[in-house]
């Protein structure tokens, strides 16, 4: 990479320098996460002002540092004006913001990324007004397919453990399944007792059987998911989004959780932009209900 360069990249993050900078972190397709200073950005009259917005798409001059670059000019080709009108949209976007964050590299093309990311931020902004229960569908895709991207995809499709096809019994109003985050995805509930059984008589017959092993081969069923949620988390790998208005919306709202669940613990840190998508729909429950 040159001493001076061109980049195109998406606004993520900015913080404040001395009096009267930012250093803002980028996220571009040619080299991946970039740190930058933008020097006078916090000015009034600075031209770099509005351009190092969150969310907004630049066209970038870089000058390379020994510890951080220089962003010596900026020409904007992209806003989400419709993202801060709404602070649903606003939290579902910093919610995916932080997720690109964690995955991106520095130094590297993060096209794929790039793209995804400006992808699902065009999508919570075309939501209606009238579907801002949509936005909880809209940002569980967006972190299904982040996880996909990263090749954490949790198995769906089968049961982890004897990996057969898993489907709901519609004719049993209480079919459940379960779901292990440290094992990866869908168990049969059925099997897992199965398991427990044969592993509890294990024990009796040998009294020297160890804790340890009995929980490394019993999965932890983190949650138990009902057949419209298993549904739902089979189909987020669609590229269309699932009419919300077919499934109850208290089932995307769990199937947030349990992905949120499994990110938290792939990541090993939390989602701190989690804390506003539960702070907006706790408040708004009954309008969107």
């Amino acid at each position: 990479m040159s001493k001076t360069y061109k980049a195109t990249g998406i606004n993520l993050k900015a913080q404040a320098l001395g009096e009267s900078d930012k250093i803002v972190t980028i996220l571009t397709p040619e080299f991946g996460l970039i740190r930058a200073v933008a020097t006078g950005a916090r000015r009034q009259n600075s031209s770099l002002g509005g351009k190092m917005g969150i969310f907004v798409v630049n066209q970038l001059l870089i000058s390379q540092g020994k510890n951080l670059s220089r962003i010596t000019q900026a020409e904007t080709i992209k806003t989400y004006p419709g993202l801060s009108q709404d602070l649903g949209k606003l939290a579902a976007s910093q919610y995916l913001a932080e997720i690109v964050l964690c995955q991106g590299i520095s130094e590297q093309p993060q096209t794929e990324l790039y793209e995804l990311f400006n992808e699902h931020l065009q999508r919570l902004q075309d939501i209606p007004k009238t579907e801002i229960k949509s936005v909880v569908a809209h940002l569980a895709q967006g972190v299904f397919q982040l996880l996909t991207l990263a090749g954490l995809t949790p198995q769906l499709e089968s049961c982890c453990l004897t990996q057969r096809p898993l489907t709901p019994d519609w004719t049993n109003p209480h079919w459940q399944v379960g779901f292990s985050i440290p094992a990866g995805g869908i168990i049969c509930l059925d099997a897992w007792k199965t398991l427990r059984k044969e592993i509890q008589q294990r024990k009796l017959s040998n009294p020297s059987y160890e804790t340890v092993f009995h929980q490394q081969e019993l999965p932890i069923i983190s949650r138990r998911l009902n057949g419209k949620e298993l549904i739902i988390l089979q189909y987020l790998a669609e590229t269309e989004i699932m009419k919300i208005d077919a499934v109850d919306y208290s089932s995307w709202l769990s199937v947030e959780r349990i992905l949120r669940q499994y990110l938290q613990y792939h990541l090993e840190q939390p989602i701190l932009s989690a804390l506003l998508i539960d702070s907006y729909f706790a408040t708004n429950h009954d309008t969107i209900l």
